[in-house]
């Protein structure tokens, strides 16, 4: 059997000096699944399973990181539920645990919303792709904190409306925002705003009713995925939380061979 004695005189090859002198922004484990407990707007709780990546920046002279130091601070915190708020905590532990300048989670999920259709209001679940991502160069209050949340959405071609004597071609969009913010910001609030910006927003559940008022919605609010990214950024512009955002839209286009895209940046003031 292995004593004390015996682990600490295995070699650490992983803290020897690295003559190269290359310093790396990110190394670390990537793809653990692990579980997830989520706060809602409405007050209660999601489960979820998230992907999970972890990474540090190492020094230029030092030849590896510490891979299952990673997993024992994830462990460590395995006492109380992941919520949203603990991700800081998590990453300045991970920054301590390796010695790190800089430390980095990302968790990626799904997260569902019940939704009633329009006219009806027969309800079904949407599932939303949904990321946290957090920087920690020194204490938890100074970390960067970032969600990202994507949403399918429906756009309707203004041109393709205005030449054709009946009929607009409109097919599925993905809209996607990723922002950084003070306070309280609620993936719901994303949910909606990102929505907001489409031609029309899609459901889980629609009966013939419902199925017409989309219809007839997307045809009479037709958006190139131009109007779709400008409308976005208008809508995240007023929200006094969102501090900075990067944002896009991609149409899947119904009637061409290729993708219709557009992105913007920025930062308020």
């Amino acid at each position: 059997m292995q004593t004390s004695s015996d682990s600490n005189s295995i070699a650490d090859v992983q803290g020897y000096e690295d003559g190269r002198h290359v310093a790396i922004d990110k190394v670390g484990v990537k793809n653990i699944i692990y579980p997830m407990i989520l706060k809602t707007r409405d007050g209660k709780t999601q489960d979820t399973i998230a992907k999970i990546n972890m990474y540090v920046s190492l020094p230029h002279h030092q030849k590896g990181t510490h891979m299952s130091r990673f997993l024992e601070v994830l462990n460590d915190h395995r006492s109380e539920p992941l919520t949203p708020d603990r991700i800081p905590e998590v990453t300045a532990a991970i920054r301590e645990r390796l010695n790190a300048e800089t430390a980095h989670f990302e968790a990626s999920f799904t997260y569902f919303m019940c939704k009633p259709a329009p006219v009806t209001g027969m309800r079904g679940l949407m599932d939303y792709e949904v990321t946290f991502a957090c920087e920690v160069n020194g204490s938890p209050e100074t970390s960067s904190f970032v969600i990202g949340v994507a949403v399918p959405a429906t756009s309707l071609c203004p041109c393709s409306k205005e030449i054709s004597e009946y009929g607009a071609h409109n097919q599925r969009c993905r809209i996607s925002a990723k922002v950084k913010f003070d306070g309280t910001l609620w993936i719901e609030d994303l949910v909606e705003v990102l929505e907001g910006a489409a031609s029309s927003p899609v459901y889980a559940v629609l009966k013939r009713p419902d199925e017409k008022f989309v219809t007839e919605a997307a045809y009479d609010n037709p958006k190139f995925v131009e109007d779709i990214i400008r409308d976005l950024a208008l809508a995240l512009d007023k929200d006094e939380r969102i501090k900075w955002y990067e944002i896009d839209s991609e149409n899947f286009e119904s009637i061409h061979s290729h993708n219709a895209y557009a992105q913007i940046t920025r930062s308020r003031g």
